[in-house]
């Protein structure tokens, strides 16, 4: 299935991050939330986080989600899955640096609206807060030379980790520019390793 966007998000009532995520707290019919959290808990235009619940999540992120919710993952999210647990961590939440869904990213909205990049922080600074010391898994590729914007979003998000103290990660193979791997194509045996993210933001 692939998802093409019915429009821009600024043209759309957004629901806040607060309340997606009351309302991802709710019981429902559709999936089971004591395993998956999934804010918006409804198949969107966007999508903040989509993930399975524990104490030491690793928080993957890429550039912007396509079709997976819960019981339904994608190949990247099960790659994903795999890795965080071969890595030692309880649970996965896979996030975006930027929340509009589109399985191309060439589909992506040309102009950022920043309100969704708002309500992506607020998502973000909710995942960090989930563990003592945040692991961060940089995963965008080099998807991100797709949108102006997108090293924008990214530069906001490292800001936000550095509140929580995040540590940064990476797996597979550093593009030539030094844009992170992709989780698809990886082994399943992957390891983390560090992200020198300060360093990366100086080449953006």
């Amino acid at each position: 299935m692939a998802h093409i966007p019915s429009g821009t998000t600024a043209d759309m009532d957004l629901v806040t991050f607060r309340e997606a995520l009351a309302a991802a707290n709710t019981p429902s019919a559709e999936y089971d939330i004591e395993k998956w959290i999934y804010a918006p808990n409804f198949y969107s235009e966007y999508r903040y986080i989509l993930g399975t619940r524990g104490k030491n999540p690793l928080i993957c992120i890429g550039i912007n989600p396509s079709t997976a919710k819960p019981d339904d993952l994608d190949n990247t999210l099960k790659s994903v899955e795999r890795i965080a647990l071969g890595n030692g961590f309880d649970s996965f939440i896979m996030f975006n640096v930027y929340a509009q869904r589109a399985t191309n990213p060439d589909a992506m909205e040309r102009t950022c609206n920043l309100i969704l990049h708002k309500e992506n922080l607020e998502a973000f600074r909710y995942v960090l807060s989930i563990s003592e010391k945040p692991a961060v898994w940089a995963a965008w590729g080099a998807i991100i030379e797709k949108r102006k914007y997108l090293p924008g979003c990214v530069r906001d998000m490292v800001a936000v980790g550095q509140e929580y103290g995040a540590n940064w990660y990476c797996a597979g193979a550093i593009t030539k520019k030094g844009h992170p791997h992709h989780p698809l194509y990886l082994r399943k045996d992957e390891k983390l390793k560090h992200f020198p993210i300060d360093t990366y933001l100086d080449s953006l």
